[in-house]
């Protein structure tokens, strides 16, 4: 395995592999960024239900990074570790998907609360309350909030998923994948820029406290219990705030493209 202090040797392994395909330096590659795999699969981990082994989670991320090996471009300018953390988790996600480990009842909630976001954001012009979204469903508070506890549940995806999300294709770019590249054509460096004006734009029209949860977990890589900590709440209420911030946006995202 190569030393993490040690990035000359990485470089050379990275250039023996994608001039001669050897299956050794790939084996080290792998070892090499494999604490990216465990990173991941406990990100994933946070948000789901406790039967739910972390141990099979960082299987699934293995065929991530695996992929992500095969096709990452060195000569691109890219930094590798977060070319490779949206494909493992993507990886681990879809492997999940597979499973339907979420009943159909409550994935049919999660569709009725996010097209009422949808509608509601498009109605008022700014993200709903809790009782207002409530409301729309007929719900009363405590049953709103009973299915908000189910449905955080199947908020897996979030934010790499809003650009495809937004514009219904299902194929498109994540948010992962606007990182601006020099290489890139002009038109692909517009669109970046412009995805991530739009997503900042619309987070900062997020209540505060939906914010600095979505700040604490994608860019300082808290754990939902972390953040429990930073907010004094439980893993459970952060990992609600979190959904309710992930539906917000789509909302508003799904309304500025129609």
């Amino acid at each position: 395995m190569p030393d993490p202090e040690a990035p000359d040797a990485v470089a050379l392994l990275w250039r023996r592999y994608k001039a001669d395909g050897e299956p050794e330096a790939r084996d080290r590659l792998i070892l090499h960024y494999s604490p990216l795999v465990k990173f991941a699969a406990g990100r994933v981990a946070s948000g789901l239900p406790q039967s739910v082994e972390q141990a099979d989670l960082v299987s699934y991320g293995v065929f991530g990074l695996m992929d992500a090996i095969e096709k990452f471009e060195p000569e691109r300018g890219f930094k590798f570790e977060t070319y490779a953390i949206t494909r493992i988790r993507g990886a681990i996600i879809d492997e999940l998907r597979s499973f339907d480990w979420v009943p159909r009842s409550v994935r049919a909630k999660a569709r009725r609360v996010e097209q009422a976001y949808s509608r509601l954001t498009g109605e008022l012009q700014r993200t709903p309350e809790d009782h207002e979204v409530a409301a729309a469903l007929d719900l009363t508070g405590a049953e709103f909030a009973h299915v908000m506890s189910q449905v955080s549940y199947t908020g897996l995806v979030a934010l790499d998923e809003l650009v495809a999300a937004a514009g219904g294709d299902r194929g498109g770019a994540t948010v992962g994948d606007t990182v601006a590249d020099d290489s890139a054509d002009p038109t692909a460096r517009y669109e970046a820029e412009e995805t991530r004006s739009v997503l900042a734009a619309v987070i900062a029209r997020l209540p505060e406290r939906e914010q600095l949860v979505l700040r604490l977990y994608y860019d300082e890589s808290m754990t939902l219990a972390e953040i429990g900590g930073v907010l004094g709440v439980t893993e459970s209420r952060v990992c609600q705030i979190h959904t309710k911030a992930i539906l917000a946006l789509r909302g508003r995202l799904t309304n500025r493209v129609d």
